[in-house]
């Protein structure tokens, strides 16, 4: 599952995890963000939503990466007054930038191989300011184990992420969208 698996994706709009819209337990979270300049990065972005959502809000440094290129430049037809240079295609793990205050999680974590959930764990601790947070969703659901979506649930997840984080909230959705309802977990993870 390379950039150009990724890319075909889009390109022949295989894209049955893009729901349309911002996430509403994501909206409801980036409610409580107070500054507008804070430095936000939304990983595995996607047609990014929630990046135009913010940006519409007025958030002056969000930041979206995404292995497909094709993913970035729908974005940009969308939203052509989005900074050009916060638009990141590349391999997450190899994304250098300076430390975010926070890091949206939605859909990103269950597209990588779980043998990479560790790995997953300590690049976004590193990309983290020491007190940032990385919140969004993840699936409580057992999922797929030979493709995309991986699932999981809240005692691996809290086991996984405990070494570098905080847990300050690890709980049901009580907003997912329909199709996923009963099958989420909202987290907020501190880092240490």
């Amino acid at each position: 599952m390379d950039d150009q698996y990724w890319n075909e994706r889009w390109v022949k709009r295989e894209t049955g995890w893009d729901i349309g819209y911002p996430s509403p337990a994501l909206v409801d979270f980036v409610h409580s963000i107070g500054d507008k300049d804070t430095r936000i990065l939304i990983p595995g972005c996607g047609n990014a939503y929630e990046a135009e959502y913010l940006h519409a809000a007025g958030f002056t440094s969000v930041f979206i990466v995404d292995f497909a290129e094709e993913a970035l430049m729908q974005f940009s037809k969308r939203v052509p007054d989005f900074p050009p240079s916060h638009l990141i295609c590349s391999d997450f793990f190899k994304v250098e930038e300076k430390p975010f205050d926070f890091i949206l999680e939605q859909t990103f974590f269950c597209a990588l191989d779980p043998v990479l959930r560790t790995k997953y764990v300590d690049k976004m601790s590193s990309l983290l300011h020491s007190g940032g947070v990385l919140a969004g969703l993840l699936f409580n659901d057992p999922m797929n184990s030979d493709h995309p979506p991986f699932g999981g649930n809240s005692e691996e997840y809290r086991k996984l992420f405990t070494p570098n984080f905080k847990v300050r909230k690890l709980e049901s959705c009580i907003n997912s969208i329909q199709p996923r309802a009963g099958r989420e977990v909202w987290f907020e993870l501190v880092k240490a």
